[in-house]
């Protein structure tokens, strides 16, 4: 009699310890064929050929490593770069953007091997269950999600390496390293140990894109960031994609001490947390493309764009890449981009990144309108008919208000 075969389950797979545990979970619980997905982002270099081969030893049917770093640059980063964008306008978007593309390899891998199942190791009290889960269903509704995390026994880590050693699943020791991390090209997210204290000063082992500001050069470094139509094309004249750009920004600003964020935010699940992030590319990036646009954008279109920024970070925060008002405001954001082309000068200094010029042939900036010198080209005269009318609305209504004040004579 023939063995029935297994259904499958693809599971978006670190190399870390909780993904590594949860092969041999999913097998052992489940009694379900694992196909581990391997996606790189751009996090810190890992041998993923070690990887690959940990995940097949441990005992999955297969492990598929993709390379995503071109797309996630080309179709992710750019439309954040497009809306500037900055999670309760404090942090640029890091673990929110490679959920999306990792989610997208995970239901195409699925369909490649007619997985009925995904599965990723996010904790129950987190954002990324729900930006993985969400993202899944949007694309694939009837595939079925696992969150193995949520479900199994092993409550704390210690349990974990106890439960991998019992099965000789080979996995780190963990106790000199407490903290969770995870990272891209984009940037580094770190949370736990000693951080959960809101009180207490980051240690300064947690930091390895940056190094201390005060230990950065002691000279100013200056760097020309180019732009055609909202897109990073160039360092100091030089072409290079925007792949090339960002891992330059991070090894420059990184090197001056830029970049490092400590805040208290508010996550999608209802709890406050406290996160410590390293983003000196895209910080800078970012201030250069405001000041490109606070150059080229019309007053009112810039104006309305930012609020459409924050309910884009917000959507993208709390999983919705693939919903219909993310897609309805990236077309809004992209018809902004059309004349943000130019180039814009930034200072690196112990820690800091400040914009000291920018310029574009499609400025909107007159200088003769602008001036107070003798080519000051503003009509002067205008100016008493355009107070008059503005102000017309306010005038009639304090009038009617004076009218009403005590000692007015009326009634």
């Amino acid at each position: 009699m023939s063995k029935q075969p297994k259904d499958k389950v693809v599971l978006a797979y670190s190399g870390g310890l909780d993904t590594s545990v949860m092969i041999k979970w999913l097998i052992e619980e489940r009694d379900l064929d694992v196909i581990a997905l391997v996606g790189d982002v751009g996090q810190k270099r890992q041998d993923l050929d070690f990887i690959r081969q940990k995940a097949l030893d441990i005992g999955a049917m297969e492990c598929v490593v993709i390379d995503m770093r071109a797309e996630f640059v080309n179709e992710y980063l750019t439309k954040a770069l497009a809306a500037n964008a900055l999670y309760e306008n404090k942090y640029p978007l890091v673990s929110a953007l490679s959920r999306p593309v990792i989610v997208k390899y995970l239901v195409e891998t699925a369909k490649q091997f007619d997985a009925q199942y995904v599965a990723h190791g996010c904790t129950g009290k987190g954002n990324d269950q729900v930006r993985f889960e969400v993202g899944t269903i949007t694309l694939n509704p009837e595939l079925k999600i696992l969150a193995p995390v949520r479900e199994w026994d092993l409550l704390t880590r210690d349990q974990e390496m106890e439960w991998a050693a019992a099965r000789g699943i080979p996995v780190p020791t963990t106790a000199a390293d407490p903290y969770s991390i995870d990272d891209n090209i984009w940037g580094r997210a770190i949370e736990c140990g000693i951080l959960e204290d809101p009180w207490a000063e980051p240690p300064a082992d947690i930091y390895q894109l940056t190094q201390d500001p005060d230990k950065g050069p002691d000279a100013p470094q200056y760097l020309v960031v180019g732009f055609e139509k909202g897109i990073p094309c160039s360092l100091d004249g030089q072409e290079m994609s925007f792949q090339e750009i960002i891992e330059n920004l991070n090894e420059i600003g990184g090197m001056h001490g830029y970049g490092r964020i400590d805040v208290i935010e508010n996550r999608l699940v209802g709890l406050k947390s406290r996160e410590i992030y390293e983003t000196p590319g895209a910080l800078a990036l970012i201030e250069a493309h405001k000041a490109l646009e606070d150059l080229t954008l019309e007053r009112d279109l810039l104006h309305s764009k930012l609020s459409i920024e924050q309910e884009w970070a917000v959507q993208v925060y709390n999983g919705h890449w693939f919903s219909p008002l993310k897609q309805a405001l990236d077309a809004f954001l992209l018809s902004t981009q059309k004349a943000v082309t130019g180039e814009v000068r930034l200072k690196f200094w112990k820690g800091t990144c400040l914009v000291v010029g920018r310029r574009s042939d499609v400025s909107l900036y007159d200088f003769g309108l602008a001036t107070y010198g003798e080519e000051d080209s503003f009509d002067r005269q205008a100016s008493k008919g355009f107070i008059d009318i503005f102000g017309l609305s306010v005038k009639t209504w304090a009038i009617q208000q004076r009218k009403l004040a005590p000692g007015s004579g009326e009634d």
